[in-house]
C-alpha cells in the first residue's frame, strides 16, 4: 500500500479535521428547560445540527442549554451518531419531535429552521454552508471554515449575496486570555510587533506503514461521507476523528490547533481582511501508511509590515506575540507577559476596544436576532483558514510562495495557484 500512498501525495501536488465533558439531564424541570416554557415561540431560534460526531455533539450540547433555542433536526451519515444525537435531544425536550436525517439538504431546506450548526469533517463545510445560505439559513460552522482557499471565497461570496449571519467556530476569540493578548497588541502596549510564534502539538493519532481496506460498517453511508473528496476504499482511520490527518479531508494539526492560534494572530495584527505576502516551509510528511498530513510542522509567514509569524510543532498549543516593548503568551487556561505589569492594565479603559464576546455560541444567537456581525464572521474565518492553507501549500511544495491577499492568488506561480482549489467528485459542486 506504500506506493498508493506516495502516488496520492504526488497527485495532490499536481491537482492542486473531543467532546465537552458535561451531560444534559434526562429529566428536565420546567424552570430549567432550554427552549420550551420560558421563551415565546416567536423568540426561539430553530436549529438544525449537521454532523453529530464528537465535535458536533459538543456543539449541540452547548446550544441545547440556551433558553431561546429549539433543536428541530439532527443529521449525520453515520446512523449510530444521528440516533444518539436524536436521543439526546429527545431527552432534553422530553419529546420525540426532533427529526433525524442522513442528507444535510433535508435540514438546510426545511422552512421552519432558522439556522444550522455544521460540525462535519473539513471537506464537508463549504457545500452544506453554501446550500444553507442559499436557503435563507444563518450558519455556525466549525473551524477551519473550509478545506481550501477557493471554497472559503465561494462561501464568503454566498453569505454576502444572501445576507446571512455566519459564526466560524474559532471560539478562542470569545476567551478572555486571547482577548487580552490581542488588546495588548492592538493598543501598542507591546511596542512594535515583530514576531509571532504559534506552537501546535504533535499528531495525537498514529497509523501503521501499511493498511488494508475494511468492510463499511452497517448504517454508515460511506459514499456520502466521502462526498466531494476522491473515491477511496474504506478504513476506520479514514473517518471520524482521524479524518484530520488525511489531506483529502483536512490539513492536519495546522488546520486543527493551528487555525485557532493563527486566528488570534490575525486579530492581533489587525489583519482580519488580509494576510501574509510570503510563506515558506519545510514540514515532514509520512512516507507510508494512510495518513498524509505533516507529522512535523514548520512554516513562516511574512506580512507586508515586516512581522514574521512562525508556526511549528512544539509542545502544547499556544501563541506568543513579541514586540519592542514586551511580549505576551496566551493559551486557553493561562496568560503571561513580559514585563508582568502588562497584565495589570485596566483593559476596559484602553482606547482601542476590540469586539468582546464571552460565549461564542451565545454571540452567534444574539447576532441571528440583531443581524449584527458576530465576533468571527465568514470573512474572518476564511482569512485565518487561508493562512493555514498557505502554510500547508508551502510545506507540500517545499519552497517559498508569494501571496497576494488582495487577489487571493500566487501571482504567476501556476504550480501554487493550482492548489488554491481542488476538483470535486461528481455530483458535488460549489454554488
Amino acid at each position: 500500500m506504500q506506493s498508493k500512498r506516495q502516488l496520492s501525495r504526488r497527485s495532490f501536488l499536481k491537482m492542486t479535521a473531543a467532546g465537552t465533558a458535561f451531560a444534559i439531564p434526562a429529566i428536565v424541570p420546567a424552570s430549567a428547560l432550554g427552549a420550551g416554557e420560558k421563551t415565546a415561540p416567536s423568540e426561539r431560534i430553530n436549529l438544525g445540527i449537521i454532523g453529530t460526531g464528537g465535535r458536533g455533539t459538543a456543539d449541540m450540547k452547548g446550544f441545547l442549554m440556551q433558553r431561546d433555542v429549539q433543536v428541530l433536526a439532527v443529521c449525520d451519515v453515520d446512523k449510530a451518531h444521528r440516533d444518539e444525537a436524536k436521543a439526546l435531544v429527545d431527552r432534553r425536550y422530553r419529546s420525540t419531535d426532533c427529526q433525524a436525517y442522513n442528507d444535510f439538504r433535508e435540514v438546510t431546506r426545511r422552512d421552519d429552521i432558522d439556522a444550522v450548526v455544521i460540525s462535519t469533517p473539513d471537506h464537508w463545510h463549504a457545500i452544506p454552508a453554501i446550500d444553507a445560505a442559499k436557503h435563507g439559513k444563518d450558519i455556525f460552522v466549525e473551524k477551519p471554515l473550509t478545506l481550501t482557499i477557493q471554497e472559503g471565497r465561494a462561501l464568503c461570496d454566498a453569505v454576502k449575496k444572501h445576507d446571512r449571519i455566519v459564526q466560524t467556530g474559532s471560539q478562542q476569540r470569545s476567551m478572555d486570555t486571547f482577548w487580552k493578548a490581542a488588546m495588548l497588541a492592538r493598543n501598542g502596549r507591546l511596542g512594535h510587533i515583530h514576531t509571532i510564534n504559534v506552537s501546535i502539538p504533535d499528531n495525537n493519532r498514529e497509523c501503521g506503514p501499511t493498511w488494508e481496506p475494511e468492510p463499511v460498517p452497517e448504517g454508515f453511508d460511506y459514499n456520502f461521507w466521502l462526498g466531494p473528496a476522491p473515491w477511496a476504499e474504506y478504513h476506520h482511520l479514514r473517518c471520524h476523528y482521524t479524518f484530520r490527518f488525511i489531506l483529502d479531508y483536512s490539513g492536519g494539526q495546522v488546520t486543527n490547533f493551528g487555525a485557532h492560534h493563527i486566528d488570534i494572530a490575525q486579530w492581533s495584527l489587525d489583519m482580519d481582511d488580509s494576510g501574509p505576502i510570503e510563506v515558506s516551509g519545510n514540514g515532514e510528511f509520512p512516507a507510508s501508511g494512510l495518513f498524509t498530513t505533516a507529522t512535523k510542522v514548520y512554516f513562516e509567514c511574512t506580512y507586508a509590515n515586516g512581522v514574521k509569524l512562525y508556526c511549528k510543532t512544539r509542545g502544547g498549543p499556544s501563541i506568543q506575540i513579541e514586540g519592542s516593548e514586551g511580549s505576551v503568551r496566551a493559551g486557553r487556561k493561562s496568560i503571561s507577559s513580559e514585563p508582568a505589569s502588562l497584565l495589570k492594565e485596566d483593559f476596559d479603559s484602553l482606547e482601542n476596544q476590540l469586539y468582546k464576546s464571552r460565549d461564542h455560541q451565545r454571540n452567534f444567537l444574539d447576532c441571528v436576532k440583531t443581524r449584527e456581525q458576530p465576533i468571527c464572521p465568514a470573512e474572518v474565518g476564511h482569512r485565518s483558514a487561508t493562512v493555514c492553507h498557505l502554510g500547508n501549500i508551502a510545506m507540500l511544495l517545499g519552497r517559498s510562495v508569494k501571496w497576494d491577499p488582495g487577489t487571493e492568488t500566487f501571482g504567476s506561480d501556476d504550480e501554487a495557484n493550482a492548489m488554491i482549489g481542488r476538483p470535486l467528485r461528481d455530483p458535488w459542486m460549489l454554488g
